[in-house]
């Protein structure tokens, strides 16, 4: 008789045993597999946003300067890494702004940088060249789950002007966009 009241007492504890699994899985397991994803996905999109500017800075101090930077936005938008929001860099959500600075010579201050002589000239080549990203937001997909998206940082390079798209190789110097 002992036998098959055990018997008994065991078919009941496996119901038990599934139930506990699916409240741990229910409130453990899926919420930290849920936040893995998300931690990853928003590591990635911070390292690809952070070689996005990189990108762009080198680009825009071996390229002319010209006013509004024009050369450099299109540069950017036509080469937005693979990523998870990248429409917001191609249309303009996250704003790119690039920011050419000259050196005063005697007390060695930064101004921003003005020319008169035209854009993509021998005579406009400034010193310093930043570009800065902001306004962008991780969406990823928290946007299925209805939650908010997550406001990144602003993101900024600052790079020396290397060649500004002028050769001097020829016995007249020209420059290219």
């Amino acid at each position: 008789m002992k036998e098959g009241g055990s018997i008994h007492r065991a078919r009941s504890c496996q119901g038990q045993a599934t139930l506990e699994y699916a409240l741990a899985y229910s409130a453990i397991l899926l919420p930290l597999t849920f936040a893995i994803i998300f931690t990853a996905q928003l590591l990635w999109i911070w390292n690809s946003v952070v070689g996005f500017t990189r990108d762009g800075a080198r680009y825009a101090s071996t390229h002319c300067w010209q006013a509004g930077a024009g050369n450099v936005l299109s540069y950017m938008r036509d080469n937005v890494p693979l990523m998870a929001d990248r429409e917001q860099f191609q249309h303009g959500e996250a704003e790119i702004e690039v920011l050419y600075y000259s050196r005063d010579s005697e007390s060695g201050d930064l101004a921003e940088f003005t020319c008169e002589g035209g854009d993509c000239s021998t005579e406009c080549i400034p010193d310093l060249v930043t570009v800065k990203i902001s306004n962008y937001e991780f969406r990823g997909f928290m946007a299925y789950l209805g939650l908010p998206p997550v406001r990144m940082p602003d993101f900024q390079t600052t790079l020396p002007m290397e060649s500004a798209g002028c050769s001097s190789d020829q016995g007249e110097a020209a420059c290219v966009p």
